[in-house]
């Protein structure tokens, strides 16, 4: 509750102070806090151009700038400078920030949040420190605590857009998008041409569903940081959710040439190309994400399940039994699991998966189904009836739970309750299949006339089939021969 409307209160605060603020040149302090905290050396160089520095950097400063990122572009930006007549004192950088920036770069960021408490607490009015401070918990995604800095930042210094973009991908990650697109474009309202901003916007838009304007957004970013990997990695995300699948593996492809480690983007593209069955190109995305984040769980996780979409369950089965090795708590692709040891006729390792899978997901009809499923496959008809009774309690509409219940029911010889599940199955889904089963049950009754009518069925609908036209034979020439005594 305490985040609502903070919005209108930072555009406010902002009218009020922005013009003192705005001539206020920057310092060496506040370029390295910006600067380790992920501000872009080009946005760097337009705010010291703006602005002017309080004093020219020293030949130690340059080189401390250097090895916390800045490149040559705002060096220069820097040597050019003319330091404000309002301010000649020197701005010694202090070594705890130095230090901060180093871990920053070296992506320790729990360790850079620690070393900024000694420059806070010698300067606690600085917002380029609260900012930075606010980046490494961005990082971490430690959110509530993010805002609080990002915040405080703002509030000392509410002309800066980076702090309302800050606040606008905070509020993104915290479901928040009314108060995500408000700092978005509080930060354009002082910065049209802030690229960050409209990536933000972009974020912002896409949570509340906006695809359109998302879209518009990302391009809008993009026009003026056309470099940005994540821009178009969160382009591609939109343009999917939007239904424009191939756009989005563009975005996705140029995110990977801007940035070849992506693996992000590599598994994105794998997800699309297996949603379209193109199992061979999605498993080479996916064996790509996997060289470059080789412990990321979910790689491992949809690469097995893609292998066993394809039917390749021994790779199936290596990937998930690696990926349960360093993951032991990872709650998916037991199902698939399941099915590879069901293709090697292993009941027993496939019920100890589809019982893991059941556990951790008790209200799913289909874990319940699949479960009763190798029960029964396993000559376990009591343990698979409970679990398909169960199936079809938890899902009434899922032709294939009462299909297999019907079908354990028919092995244990109770006719009437199968032909029950068989006609519910037959009414949730006409397949040839329901009519061959249903038929089945009433030839074991002695009802050939009724189940020659669902036989004909059957072979109706799948001409092609050879199985449906042997039995209604076999069927046809019993019934003769019934006839005959």
């Amino acid at each position: 509750m305490k985040r609502k409307g903070l919005s209108v209160f930072f555009f406010i605060f902002w009218v009020a102070l922005a013009a003192q603020s705005s001539e206020t040149p920057v310092n060496s302090v506040q370029l390295m806090a910006w600067l380790m905290a992920g501000v872009p050396s080009s946005r760097l160089v337009r705010i010291v151009k703006e602005r002017g520095v309080a004093t020219v950097p020293s030949k130690d400063q340059f080189h401390q700038f250097e090895a916390a990122g800045a490149d040559a572009n705002l060096l220069q930006a820097l040597a050019a400078s003319t330091p404000s007549k309002a301010s000649s004192e020197a701005h010694e950088i202090p070594a705890s920030l130095l230090k901060a920036a180093a871990d920053a770069k070296a992506q320790r960021f729990h360790a850079a949040e620690l070393d900024l408490h000694p420059a806070l607490s010698a300067d606690p009015q600085n917002a380029a420190l609260h900012f930075a401070l606010g980046g490494m918990l961005i990082r971490q995604e430690q959110w509530d605590d993010a805002f609080d800095e990002i915040t405080l930042a703002t509030q000392l210094m509410p002309d800066l857009p980076e702090n309302h973009s800050s606040l606008a991908y905070i509020f993104y990650r915290l479901d928040d998008g009314p108060n995500s697109i408000a700092e978005a474009r509080t930060a354009l309202s002082i910065d049209p041409q802030n690229a960050e901003a409209y990536q933000f916007l972009g974020l912002a838009l896409y949570s509340n569903g906006q695809y359109a304007a998302a879209v518009h957004a990302f391009d809008e970013s993009l026009a003026r940081d056309p470099a940005n990997a994540n821009t178009y990695y969160d382009l591609g995300i939109t343009l999917r959710a939007g239904g424009n699948q191939a756009a989005a593996i563009t975005a996705y492809r140029q995110a990977i040439h801007l940035n070849p480690a992506f693996w992000e983007a590599h598994s994105n593209v794998a997800v699309i190309l297996h949603e379209q069955n193109k199992l061979d190109q999605a498993i080479a995305e996916y064996r790509e994400a996997k060289r470059l984040a080789p412990e990321e769980a979910s790689v491992r996780n949809n690469l097995g399940n893609t292998y066993c979409d394809k039917g390749d369950f021994d790779a199936a089965m290596l990937e998930l039994r690696e990926l349960y090795r360093q993951h032991p708590e990872w709650q998916q692709g037991h199902g698939c699991l399941a099915r590879a040891y069901l293709s090697k006729r292993d009941y027993a390792n496939a019920i100890q998966e589809l019982q893991l899978s059941v556990r951790q997901n008790p209200t799913s009809s289909s874990e319940h189904r699949m479960l009763g499923e190798a029960f029964v496959l396993d000559d376990k008809l009591d343990e698979g009836i409970r679990e398909l009774r169960l199936a079809v309690t938890l899902n009434p509409d899922s032709d294939s739970a009462h299909h297999f219940l019907g079908t354990a029911l028919f092995q244990q010889q109770k006719l009437e309750t199968a032909e029950k599940e068989f006609r519910e199955a037959l009414r949730l889904n006409g397949s040839p299949d329901n009519h061959y089963s249903l038929a089945a049950c009433l030839m074991t009754m002695d009802r050939y006339q009724e189940a020659l009518s669902e036989l004909d069925a059957a072979a109706r609908l799948d001409p092609e089939r050879t199985l449906y036209r042997a039995r209604r034979e076999e069927l046809v020439k019993l019934m003769k021969e019934t006839n005959s005594r």
